[in-house]
Protein backbone atom coordinates (compact mmCIF):
# COMPACT_ATOMS: atom_id res chain seq x y z
CA UNK A 1 0.00 0.00 0.00
CA UNK A 2 1.25 3.45 -0.89
CA UNK A 3 -0.03 6.93 -0.08
CA UNK A 4 -1.63 7.18 -3.52
CA UNK A 5 -3.79 4.15 -2.61
CA UNK A 6 -5.28 5.74 0.52
CA UNK A 7 -8.38 7.38 -1.04
CA UNK A 8 -9.46 4.11 -2.68
CA UNK A 9 -8.56 2.07 0.44
CA UNK A 10 -10.70 4.44 2.49
CA UNK A 11 -13.61 3.91 0.04
CA UNK A 12 -13.29 0.15 0.50
CA UNK A 13 -13.17 0.57 4.28
CA UNK A 14 -16.29 2.76 4.32
CA UNK A 15 -18.15 0.33 2.05
CA UNK A 16 -17.14 -2.62 4.24
CA UNK A 17 -17.39 -1.55 7.87
CA UNK A 18 -19.75 0.38 10.11
CA UNK A 19 -16.70 1.73 11.98
CA UNK A 20 -14.23 2.57 9.19
CA UNK A 21 -10.79 3.94 9.86
CA UNK A 22 -10.20 7.64 9.23
CA UNK A 23 -7.98 8.38 6.24
CA UNK A 24 -5.26 9.69 8.54
CA UNK A 25 -4.97 6.24 10.16
CA UNK A 26 -4.02 4.64 6.85
CA UNK A 27 -1.55 7.46 6.22
CA UNK A 28 -0.04 6.91 9.67
CA UNK A 29 0.35 3.18 9.07
CA UNK A 30 2.15 3.82 5.77
CA UNK A 31 4.44 6.63 6.88
CA UNK A 32 5.00 6.33 10.62
CA UNK A 33 4.36 2.86 12.03
CA UNK A 34 7.40 0.61 11.56
CA UNK A 35 5.38 -2.44 12.71
CA UNK A 36 2.84 -2.04 9.89
CA UNK A 37 2.71 -4.44 6.98
CA UNK A 38 0.27 -3.25 4.31
CA UNK A 39 -0.98 -4.68 1.03
CA UNK A 40 -3.59 -3.92 -1.58
CA UNK A 41 -5.20 -6.19 -4.15
CA UNK A 42 -5.59 -4.72 -7.62
CA UNK A 43 -7.39 -5.88 -10.71
CA UNK A 44 -6.95 -4.69 -14.26
CA UNK A 45 -10.04 -3.08 -15.75
CA UNK A 46 -11.10 -3.76 -19.36
CA UNK A 47 -9.56 -0.42 -20.39
CA UNK A 48 -6.18 -1.47 -18.97
CA UNK A 49 -6.15 0.52 -15.73
CA UNK A 50 -5.40 -1.03 -12.35
CA UNK A 51 -7.93 -0.45 -9.60
CA UNK A 52 -7.48 -1.27 -5.91
CA UNK A 53 -10.25 -3.64 -4.79
CA UNK A 54 -8.94 -4.92 -1.46
CA UNK A 55 -6.57 -4.17 1.38
CA UNK A 56 -5.04 -5.64 4.49
CA UNK A 57 -3.16 -3.99 7.35
CA UNK A 58 -1.13 -6.16 9.71
CA UNK A 59 1.08 -5.24 12.63
CA UNK A 60 4.14 -7.39 13.24
CA UNK A 61 5.58 -7.82 16.72
CA UNK A 62 8.46 -10.29 16.64
CA UNK A 63 7.01 -13.60 15.43
CA UNK A 64 3.34 -12.56 15.68
CA UNK A 65 1.10 -10.59 13.34
CA UNK A 66 -2.19 -8.93 14.18
CA UNK A 67 -4.56 -8.27 11.29
CA UNK A 68 -5.88 -4.79 12.05
CA UNK A 69 -8.16 -4.55 9.04
CA UNK A 70 -8.88 -6.63 5.96
CA UNK A 71 -11.54 -5.95 3.35
CA UNK A 72 -12.50 -6.48 -0.26
CA UNK A 73 -14.78 -3.98 -1.98
CA UNK A 74 -18.34 -5.42 -1.93
CA UNK A 75 -18.52 -5.44 -5.75
CA UNK A 76 -15.50 -7.77 -5.91
CA UNK A 77 -16.27 -10.26 -3.14
CA UNK A 78 -16.65 -14.01 -3.71
CA UNK A 79 -14.23 -13.93 -6.64
CA UNK A 80 -11.17 -15.34 -4.87
CA UNK A 81 -9.55 -11.95 -4.31
CA UNK A 82 -9.82 -12.00 -0.51
CA UNK A 83 -8.52 -15.55 -0.40
CA UNK A 84 -5.53 -14.62 -2.55
CA UNK A 85 -4.81 -11.39 -0.66
CA UNK A 86 -4.89 -13.16 2.70
CA UNK A 87 -2.70 -16.04 1.50
CA UNK A 88 -0.15 -13.74 -0.17
CA UNK A 89 0.08 -11.42 2.83
CA UNK A 90 0.50 -14.35 5.24
CA UNK A 91 3.28 -15.72 3.03
CA UNK A 92 4.97 -12.31 3.06
CA UNK A 93 4.88 -11.97 6.86
CA UNK A 94 6.05 -15.56 7.22
CA UNK A 95 9.12 -14.59 5.19
CA UNK A 96 9.61 -11.75 7.71
CA UNK A 97 9.67 -14.21 10.63
CA UNK A 98 5.99 -14.29 11.64
CA UNK A 99 4.79 -17.71 12.78
CA UNK A 100 1.43 -16.84 14.38
CA UNK A 101 -1.37 -14.48 13.35
CA UNK A 102 -4.54 -13.31 15.07
CA UNK A 103 -7.45 -10.97 14.40
CA UNK A 104 -10.80 -9.81 15.72
CA UNK A 105 -13.97 -10.46 13.74
CA UNK A 106 -17.58 -9.64 14.48
CA UNK A 107 -19.54 -12.55 15.87
CA UNK A 108 -22.15 -11.89 13.14
CA UNK A 109 -19.66 -11.87 10.24
CA UNK A 110 -19.97 -15.51 9.26
CA UNK A 111 -18.54 -15.02 5.75
CA UNK A 112 -15.27 -13.66 7.15
CA UNK A 113 -15.14 -16.33 9.85
CA UNK A 114 -15.55 -19.04 7.23
CA UNK A 115 -12.71 -17.62 5.13
CA UNK A 116 -10.42 -17.48 8.16
CA UNK A 117 -11.36 -21.04 9.16
CA UNK A 118 -10.35 -22.26 5.69
CA UNK A 119 -6.88 -20.91 6.45
CA UNK A 120 -6.75 -22.70 9.79
CA UNK A 121 -7.69 -19.83 12.08
CA UNK A 122 -9.57 -20.96 15.18
CA UNK A 123 -11.64 -19.02 17.71
CA UNK A 124 -9.45 -18.68 20.78
CA UNK A 125 -11.28 -16.02 22.80
CA UNK A 126 -14.10 -13.48 22.83
CA UNK A 127 -13.88 -9.73 23.44
CA UNK A 128 -17.30 -8.94 24.89
CA UNK A 129 -18.88 -5.70 23.65
CA UNK A 130 -15.82 -4.92 21.50
CA UNK A 131 -17.61 -3.00 18.73
CA UNK A 132 -18.71 0.40 19.99
CA UNK A 133 -21.38 0.99 17.34
CA UNK A 134 -23.66 -1.77 18.66
CA UNK A 135 -21.78 -3.50 21.48
CA UNK A 136 -21.32 -6.68 19.45
CA UNK A 137 -18.74 -9.19 20.60
CA UNK A 138 -15.55 -9.81 18.67
CA UNK A 139 -14.23 -13.31 18.22
CA UNK A 140 -10.47 -13.54 18.45
CA UNK A 141 -9.31 -15.97 15.80
CA UNK A 142 -5.75 -17.26 15.78
CA UNK A 143 -3.62 -19.12 13.28
CA UNK A 144 -1.09 -20.79 15.58
CA UNK A 145 1.44 -22.11 13.08
CA UNK A 146 1.66 -20.49 9.68
CA UNK A 147 2.51 -23.18 7.14
CA UNK A 148 3.94 -21.64 3.95
CA UNK A 149 3.58 -24.80 1.87
CA UNK A 150 -0.07 -25.09 2.85
CA UNK A 151 -0.57 -21.42 1.91
CA UNK A 152 1.08 -21.92 -1.49
CA UNK A 153 -1.12 -24.95 -2.13
CA UNK A 154 -4.14 -23.04 -0.88
CA UNK A 155 -3.46 -20.22 -3.37
CA UNK A 156 -4.35 -22.60 -6.18
CA UNK A 157 -7.87 -22.83 -4.75
CA UNK A 158 -8.32 -19.06 -4.59
CA UNK A 159 -9.22 -18.70 -8.25
CA UNK A 160 -12.79 -18.10 -9.31
CA UNK A 161 -14.66 -20.17 -11.87
CA UNK A 162 -13.38 -17.94 -14.70
CA UNK A 163 -9.71 -18.47 -13.95
CA UNK A 164 -7.07 -16.59 -12.04
CA UNK A 165 -7.95 -13.24 -10.55
CA UNK A 166 -5.34 -10.64 -11.55
CA UNK A 167 -3.62 -9.67 -8.33
CA UNK A 168 -1.05 -7.13 -7.30
CA UNK A 169 0.33 -6.60 -3.84
CA UNK A 170 2.24 -3.72 -2.44
CA UNK A 171 4.14 -3.57 0.81
CA UNK A 172 5.61 -0.23 1.76
CA UNK A 173 8.72 -2.06 2.91
CA UNK A 174 9.25 -4.18 -0.18
CA UNK A 175 11.51 -3.71 -3.16
CA UNK A 176 9.09 -4.18 -6.01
Amino acid sequence: MELRDVPRVREIDVASFSLPWPERSFRFEITENPASRLWVAEIETPDGHNVVVGMVVMWQVLDEAHIGTFAIHPAYRRKGIGCRLLAESLLEVYAMGVRQCYLEVRRSNLAAQNLYKKFGFEVTSVRSGYYRDNGEDALIMTLENINPQKLRNFLQGCDDENGTIPFGEKDHGSTR
